[in-house]
């Protein structure tokens, strides 16, 4: 293979069907959560159960991501990508079809266990693909700006199904797409393994799903109840295993992970920017949801609405990191990323009850915009950090270290919010209800929806006290 060939037609189109595959998984994080009320209302799950449906996904996926990454390298990545689609619709049809909670429980992990392979797998692919670096700078922002508008598009996707159809529509649209990435991917998608690889490390493979699912749970259940002693001793475990994944790489034969990667400070520098700006992004987009529906008023469906004013912006930058970040030396233009970030951020600052709607989008825009420039130009410092060989074991830990930030990034955000709404709740003149202060803005936004004329003259409990719901923040803004 001539390692300088450009792309032709043929590796641009398998790229269309490797960012669908990709979308597809990107779109099953969220899109469940608009089934939720139906689902539940058909299932009847109790609250732990509802909980698991919902997290059993991301569990899954990023506790396999760095495995599944290794055997990508293995047994070659158009294989494992195939086997993972397959068992995706597989498992898609499962959860659409289930008849109880633990049934949609055990669907939902087969989800995450098929969608592992796939990001570590796509990646690995472009990096094979596209030889030549401009191109491949190109081939990555495009992915990229296809997934960060996947955030945008896929509560509207899953509103309108949700207003045609039945909950389990959620899952059925994954079928038609993943029936087109098994046909053409034989014919689009060079095959690609490394049989140097050895045995794999079976051991280090349960030490790392094992480290991540702990952490991932604890910084989740922190995020939810608060402090507690079962997020303590669940984030102690998860680094402790994670201590001996990494010393038991550096002695294994066959490791799962390129220690020697880290010692590069482009790779690993990549890796700790991809876990903040993800976290950021991830808490953004919590604190953006609850303004819109618990300070606004707004149906979820209507929110989805409006968070597609953010797509033209993120839809231009596309192209401009194509094109600048080949002329740009790569930090310049990571701190350019950032600071486009940061300049999001600083608008969401000054937004207010009465702020127009549009400003608050500008913001958001401008941080998802960051988010693609940084990302993408990550994406390819990360890939070309190792050989061709090893691109997707080296792809899925910048991409482990995004479901991390993602955590993190909800722990963080969703603290910060409930804190600062209690802090003002607690000065509220006439006393507001007690329930809401205890819980967060959702079940105030629901006090101040039903209260009855005339009902801040009486006792806040004889008015708060039979209408509140359980917070957004705790129960349905979940990823």
């Amino acid at each position: 293979m001539n390692i300088n060939a450009k792309a032709g037609t043929k590796e641009w189109v398998g790229l269309a069907v490797l960012t669908l595959g990709s979308l597809l998984i990107m779109l099953d994080i969220g899109v469940l959560n608009f089934a939720v009320p139906a689902m539940s209302a058909d299932l009847r799950p109790s609250a732990p159960e509802l909980l698991w449906i919902m997290d059993v996904y991301p569990f899954a996926l990023a506790g396999l991501l760095i495995p599944m990454g290794w055997v990508g390298d293995k047994i070659g990545r158009r294989k494992l990508l195939i086997t993972g689609a397959l068992l995706f619709g597989a498992a898609s049809a499962c959860a659409a079809m289930a008849t109880t909670p633990e049934a949609l429980i055990a669907s939902r992990a087969l989800l995450g266990v098929a969608a592992a392979p796939v990001t570590p797998t796509v990646l690995g692919m472009i990096r094979v693909m596209f030889n030549d670096a401009d191109q491949r700078k190109t081939a990555i922002a495009a992915w990229t700006g296809v997934l960060t508008s996947s955030t945008a598009f896929g509560p509207v996707i899953g509103g309108l199904l949700l207003n045609h159809f039945w909950w389990g529509s959620v899952f059925l649209i994954n079928i038609p797409v993943i029936v087109l990435l098994v046909v053409l991917a034989p014919f689009l998608l060079p095959e690609h393994r490394d049989p140097s690889r050895g045995k794999l490390d079976v051991t280090g493979a349960v030490l790392s799903f094992a480290a991540i699912l702990t952490v991932v749970y604890g910084v989740k259940e922190f995020a939810v109840n608060g402090y507690s002693l079962i997020a303590v001793i669940s984030i102690a475990v998860g680094v402790v295993l994670g201590f001996h994944f990494v010393q038991r790489q550096s002695t294994v034969a066959s490791p799962l992970l390129d220690l020697e990667l880290f010692r590069h400070r482009a790779f690993s520098g990549s890796v700790t920017i991809t876990l903040i700006v993800h976290g950021t992004l991830i808490g953004i987009n919590l604190l953006v949801n609850q303004y819109m529906m618990s300070v606004l008023g707004m149906r979820p469906f209507t929110a989805a609405l409006w968070s597609l004013a953010a797509f033209p912006v993120v839809a231009m930058a596309a192209p401009i990191t194509a094109k600048y970040s080949r002329r740009v030396r790569p930090g310049n233009f990571l701190a350019c990323g950032m600071v486009v970030m940061a300049v999001g951020c600083g608008l969401l600052c000054f937004v207010r009850t009465k702020s127009h709607l549009l400003f608050v989008m500008a913001g958001v825009a401008l941080i998802a915009a960051g988010l693609l420039m940084v990302k993408a130009l990550v994406a390819d410092i990360v890939l070309t950090a190792a050989p061709p060989e090893r691109a997707g074991s080296s792809a899925a830990v910048s991409e482990t270290a995004n479901e991390l930030g993602n955590a993190l990034g909800f722990a963080t955000f969703g603290t910060i919010g409930l804190a600062v709404f209690h802090h003002h709740m607690a000065d509220y003149t006439p006393p507001a209800c007690p329930a809401a202060i205890s819980t967060g803005p959702g079940a105030a936004s629901a006090v101040r929806r039903r209260r009855p004329a005339g009902c801040q003259a009486g006792p806040p409990t004889s008015c708060c006290t039979p209408v509140v719901k359980p917070s957004p923040t705790v129960s349905t803004w979940r990823r």
